[in-house]
């Protein structure tokens, strides 16, 4: 039977369900609303949406990767426990599977179709975070041991096992930029604000305050820039210096927990 705008939005405002659910489970249930609640409960949808606002501080990274395309991925959940049941992790793999194969509009039906059964069945929020797709003629992927980092880099020169490498790199030291000149500028005047406390704490003549943080600055830049940082395997090379001409032309991190 046809449903009113006002009795949908009544069913939505009580399960926090999407429209067009709520839509269907009324005409299903000939307008009745707590048969409506009933089939959505049944569905796993109503419970997904009474666990909606609860904190997600955890989850897993899932990486697909074929020859020069990857795919990134970022599902959360509330507890490690849930983190680790292989219902949660076979979700992230569909979904990641998804996007690597028709995009973000495939991964997000799957997402659709699949995660709530899991709030159902495991009793946890869980919700798909960071989605990205690389695609580049050299590109290197490296996962942690515990699921919680993943990196891609993406290179124009050099080796895939370099790429790898850098990838490793970034799991390891989380460099915030690529290159020195991409620091931000507002973290940049937190720290000089910083460093005139220090210096004027010192006893600095204020004269030479400029050709000091001129230095601060520049180690700032360089220790927090993936291609300036000491590379983590070689530390007497910078990441640069052990691509040699290789050039970073993509750099992803994602981490969760």
């Amino acid at each position: 039977m046809p449903v009113s705008a006002s009795d949908v939005m009544q069913l939505r405002a009580r399960t926090g369900v999407s429209i067009n659910e709520c839509k269907k489970a009324l005409e299903e249930a000939d307008g009745n609303e707590e048969k409506a609640i009933e089939i959505l409960r049944k569905r796993g949808i109503a419970t997904a949406s009474k666990k909606a606002g609860r904190d997600q501080s955890e989850g897993l990274v899932f990486i697909e990767q074929s020859g020069t395309k990857a795919a990134v991925v970022t599902l959360k959940c509330e507890t490690d426990f849930v983190a680790r049941d292989s219902n949660f992790q076979n979700v992230g793999k569909a979904i990641v599977k998804a996007l690597f194969a028709g995009g973000e509009a495939a991964a997000k039906k799957v997402a659709d179709e699949q995660v709530p059964a899991a709030v159902q069945k495991l009793g946890e929020n869980i919700s798909l975070g960071e989605m990205q797709v690389i695609e580049a003629p050299i590109i290197g992927v490296y996962v942690h041991s515990n699921s919680k980092i993943g990196v891609v880099v993406a290179l124009e020169g050099g080796s895939v096992d370099a790429a790898r490498d850098v990838a490793m790199h970034g799991a390891a030291l989380n460099p915030a930029y690529v290159r020195p000149e991409e620091t931000d500028a507002g973290a940049l005047e937190k720290e000089r604000e910083i460093w005139r406390e220090q210096l004027k704490k010192e006893g600095k003549p204020e004269a030479i305050w400029d050709k000091i943080m001129l230095g601060k600055e520049k180690k700032f830049r360089e220790e927090n820039a993936l291609l300036t940082q000491p590379f983590v395997k070689d530390p007497s090379k910078t990441v640069q210096g052990y691509l040699g001409s290789a050039k970073v032309k993509t750099y992803v991190r994602v981490a969760v927990g």
